[in-house]
């Protein structure tokens, strides 16, 4: 029996997916073969030899070691998608919340005592901001999320520019052809009214927006981030906001810096906070740790690359390795020297992490798995 440890507190929807009889999910599990986890910190963690993967009920994996577990032979996966919906909605109510002072005007109208109506006729005029249709909303970053908010701006009247440079052909298909495409995040800084974040905090994008942003954008901007918290350089948007460089700015990262600074609306990360949104990204994320502990397939695992092939009820040898020359040969001549026929083999790669899959009629000995393991390069053999 598997065991799954539960780092944080996990829709009962997706734990469902676990069959009782193969499973044994809590949590309080000691030496779990699986992880599911949301936000718990585990950059510190230590972690057990038989720890096969991690499942991250969310996009962002930030609070997980990434490399370290590629390096012990841990899949870490994330469910990209899973609450796609649930932050463009945010997202949309942050473009309105940047054009008009809603907060403001509610905290104000909650202090009114007597003559009510008449005070909110007199003192309305405090509040008023500007509409979102005919503006111009840079998008950067057109994934499942940045797409949707792209396609629902368009729908809403604005006018919308676009840049991601790693873009999907299947993230493309599914934009408006009334989205323009940028050739720079300079192109969206210098054109744009408004401008949301939609990309993963790394090391090319982390304080991408700065002093330097801000010379080239707008007077008055309006920016929102609601994806990584270091996207953008706090101490830069303080200044930014001060000068009226960027007239409001709208976060789902509040932190001891920005919090209660005027012209700064903090949203305390709701952006997938949503009964569907926790659903779905607890089913997605048990489905892939299921299917890779029961056939090895990888699916949108964030340090090994996605491998996946039907089982046909043949046997299978998993390799974790990294990606350098000769692991492929050496696994097939280990095949070989016992006299069994491969079936179907695929690989991958990500970086300097790879990973194969052998599927053979036959059945895999002890000996072809020892074998395999002594390999230079190779990290975890796992045999279904």
């Amino acid at each position: 029996m598997y065991k799954v440890l539960l780092l944080n507190k996990i829709a009962k929807i997706g734990t469902n997916e676990f069959d009782g009889g193969k499973y044994e999910v809590k949590e309080d599990v000691s030496a779990p073969d699986l992880i599911m986890v949301r936000s718990a910190n585990m950059l510190e963690s230590e972690f057990v030899d038989n720890l096969i993967a991690i499942g991250r009920a969310g996009a962002g994996v930030n609070n997980i070691p990434i490399e370290k577990c590629a390096k012990q032979g841990i899949a870490v996966f994330n469910t990209p998608g899973a609450n796609a919906n649930g932050v463009t909605e945010l997202t949309v109510a942050a473009l309105l919340l940047a054009s008009r002072d809603i907060i403001g005007g509610v905290e104000w109208a909650a202090t009114l005592t007597q003559d009510v109506a008449k005070a909110v006729e007199k003192g309305k005029s405090k509040f008023s901001g500007n509409e979102i249709k005919g503006k111009t909303l840079g998008v950067i970053g057109l994934g499942a999320i940045g797409g949707m908010v792209a396609n629902i701006a368009v729908q809403l009247g604005m006018k919308v520019i676009g840049y991601d440079p790693f873009v999907t052909v299947e993230a493309a298909w599914r934009l408006s052809s009334l989205v323009s495409k940028a050739a720079s995040y300079d192109e969206i800084f210098e054109k744009c009214d408004y401008i949301t974040l939609h990309v993963p905090a790394t090391k090319d994008t982390k304080g991408m927006i700065c002093a330097s942003a801000f010379e080239k954008m707008k007077q008055g901007v309006k920016i929102i981030n609601l994806s990584r918290a270091d996207l953008v350089n706090a101490s830069d948007m303080k200044e930014a906001i001060s000068s009226g460089k960027v007239s409001k700015y709208i976060t789902d990262f509040p932190t001891d810096e920005i919090i209660n600074v005027p012209g700064i609306i903090s949203i305390p990360h709701l952006g997938a906070s949503t009964e569907e949104s926790e659903d779905n990204c607890a089913v997605m994320a048990a489905r892939e740790l299921i299917d890779y502990c029961e056939n090895g397939n990888i699916t949108n695992s964030v340090n090994y690359p996605g491998v996946s092939s039907p089982r046909n009820g043949m046997n299978r040898l998993c390799i974790m390795h990294y990606n350098v020359p000769a692991v492929i040969s050496s696994v097939t001549s280990a095949f070989a020297a016992d006299n069994i026929n491969i079936e179907n083999l695929v690989n991958g790669s990500k970086g300097e992490f790879a990973y194969t899959i052998v599927d053979t009629h036959s059945a895999i000995s002890e000996h072809i798995v020892d074998e395999v393991k002594k390999i230079n390069g190779v990290i975890r053999v796992r045999s279904l």
